[in-house]
């Protein structure tokens, strides 16, 4: 993209709270090792579907070239990346048996998210291209905010109303906040908050539906040659699913407008219909569906599974074992699954592989990680 020009983007910010205080109070030898990796876990779980535009100490601000912006995947994407921080958080507390100040404080560290959609353009600053323009100055502003002051909690994903917009989605149906900021120049700015604390606690008392490997019927495994948020992507989003299944149309009723437990999807086959209820819905690890193939048939459950491995992504489709009465029709319809169904995965892939979005700038190398927190436990001497 040439200096000047204008594109339309999503942009999101997400900035770790707590974190001025935190580094004043404790050692910083191992302070700079936590925030590293946290930064770390928290870009790569926004790539992609975002590009990294800059480090910014403690916060990391990412974008995409988009004039749409898919409601359901925009909030899943933020969710899973808070989901990934607290248990990164987590697990480096479990990992580490040190006492100092930096490791005992870590708990008080969270995150929170703004999220905005507009214009923008690129101009070289100090020999490197950045991102300006009205759009990249308010969501900066907007991470001095009172959503903690009025709302309580430092974990929550403020959305601009200019990006809900683009969104589609009606954000009080869907359980966001409505709030409003006023930032010099810019003037009022309507908001819409979503608790992540609720969202978190939610996410871990969900009861789980998912065929495993062990309990399943039959699984078909493949592999693609990329990333696993995209592979999800393509394989939830309805709008993508004809360009590589074979469907006509998939027509999708979600009840409050985000895809999830509770949606429903008709795979359209001229005037034949493929039914799926989703029962369990983890982006990006595995969607649980019941699939009625026709009228009169047996519901099957089906779990989709998806894992990274290096340079792309392995997915495995586990059919639960069928009743004893439905093993004949399971044994019927099998063999032509797997057929077409390895068809899908290759249409898939091709089409993966000339997608690849716009970048305004190149995306910075991140740090190179310590080895504390990754491979081993933490010791450290008294201070």
């Amino acid at each position: 993209m040439e200096s000047g020009k204008i594109e339309t983007a999503c942009f999101v910010i997400a900035d770790i709270s707590g974190y001025t205080g935190y580094i004043a109070g404790v050692e910083l030898d191992h302070a700079q090792d936590i925030i590293a990796d946290l930064i770390d876990t928290v870009v790569k779980a926004l790539r992609p579907p975002f590009r990294l535009a800059k480090l910014e100490g403690d916060a990391a601000f990412v974008y995409v070239v988009t004039d749409k912006v898919d409601g359901s995947l925009l909030q899943d994407c933020v969710e899973q990346t808070y989901f990934a921080f607290r248990k990164r958080l987590r697990s480096i507390k479990q990992a580490s048996i040190c006492e100092c100040n930096a490791c005992r404080q870590m708990p008080k560290l969270d995150l929170k998210f703004v999220t905005h959609h507009g214009e923008v353009a690129k101009q070289k600053m100090a020999g490197r291209d950045e991102l300006v323009g009205r759009d990249v100055i308010l969501i900066h502003r907007l991470l001095k905010n009172s959503v903690e002051e009025k709302l309580g909690g430092r974990a929550y994903a403020l959305y601009t109303d200019q990006c809900v917009q683009v969104m589609d989605i009606d954000p009080a149906l869907q359980g966001l906040v409505a709030h409003h900021e006023t930032i010099d120049i810019i003037g009022d700015v309507k908001c819409w908050v979503r608790d992540l604390h609720e969202a978190w606690d939610k996410e871990n008392g969900r009861q789980r539906t998912e065929v495993t490997a062990a309990d399943a019927g039959a699984v078909f495994t493949f592999e693609l040659d990329a990333p696993r948020a995209r592979v999800w992507e393509h394989f939830t989003t309805p709008g993508h699913r004809p360009k590589w299944q074979g469907a006509d149309a998939v027509l999708e009723n979600t009840g409050k407008g985000r895809r999830g437990v509770g949606s429903q999807n008709h795979c359209m086959h001229g005037e034949h219909a493929i039914i799926e209820d989703v029962v369990d819905w983890r982006p990006f690890d595995y969607v649980t569906m019941t699939t009625l193939v026709a009228p009169g048939t047996p519901k099957f459950l089906m779990t989709y599974a998806f894992f990274e491995r290096p340079g792309g992504t392995r997915i495995e489709v586990r059919v639960g074992k069928p009743k004893p009465k439905d093993k004949e029709f399971f044994a019927s319809v099998a063999g032509p699954y797997e057929q077409q169904l390895g068809q899908s995965i290759i249409n898939l892939g091709l089409l993966l592989k000339g997608e690849t979005g716009p970048a305004l700038v190149d995306e910075p190398p991140l740090l190179a990680m310590p080895e504390r927190f990754l491979t081993q436990p933490v010791t450290h001497s008294a201070h």
